[in-house]
């Protein structure tokens, strides 16, 4: 099984008061486009943990066999801790996981298809695009209690640089792996 953590818990810091994952981009609540994308790709399930102001960010999920909705409830102890309310809500039968982030909703099904199409058991499969590192990452549950580890607000970008020996790094050439829409002016495009 393939799944997905969509991390949808944050406090859109960046935005002056605004929710990014509520803001609309053509028509659509942010939110949408990043779970739109994730459920016409191959993967099986979806955990979106949700956190900060989860009762506005819900009413614009669809309910879907696929989705898994969980609330982290130390949201505001930073990523890390969303990312292991995650962890812990994978299907047992997960052999891979994605993290996604919310706030990235020009990461198309043919990309998440195309990491998977390369997944191994072993490795961590990294989208690359003009030499930068992307997002989603592919992991293997073999990670899993290393990824328990974080702490604080950051991603799994340590562990990332302490298994160096365990990645693949696969080109995309799509910038939408790298353009997250983390401020007002990210949305004005």
């Amino acid at each position: 099984m393939i799944s997905s953590i969509l991390l949808a818990a944050g406090q859109s810091k960046r935005m002056n008061g605004e929710n990014k994952l509520t803001k609309k981009i053509k028509g659509l609540p942010l939110i949408n486009h990043s779970i739109k994308n994730i459920l016409n790709s191959s993967i099986d399930e979806i955990i979106i943990v949700l956190g900060h102001e989860k009762e506005i960010i819900e009413k614009f999920i669809d309910k879907d066999k696929k989705i898994k909705l969980v609330f982290n409830k130390n949201f505001d102890n930073g990523m890390a801790s969303s990312i292991k309310v995650g962890l812990d809500r994978l299907s047992k039968n997960t052999e891979v996981f994605f993290i996604c982030l919310g706030d990235m909703p020009e990461v198309k099904p043919n990309i998440y298809n195309k990491l998977v199409e390369n997944k191994n058991n072993n490795k961590i499969v990294v989208p690359i695009y003009n030499n930068m590192q992307g997002n989603p990452v592919l992991f293997p549950m073999s990670m899993k209690k290393e990824i328990m580890q974080l702490d604080g607000d950051v991603g799994a970008k340590e562990v990332l640089s302490k298994n160096q020996d365990k990645i693949l790094n696969l080109k995309i050439n799509d910038e939408g792996i790298i353009k997250n829409y983390n401020t007002l002016d990210s949305f004005n495009i």
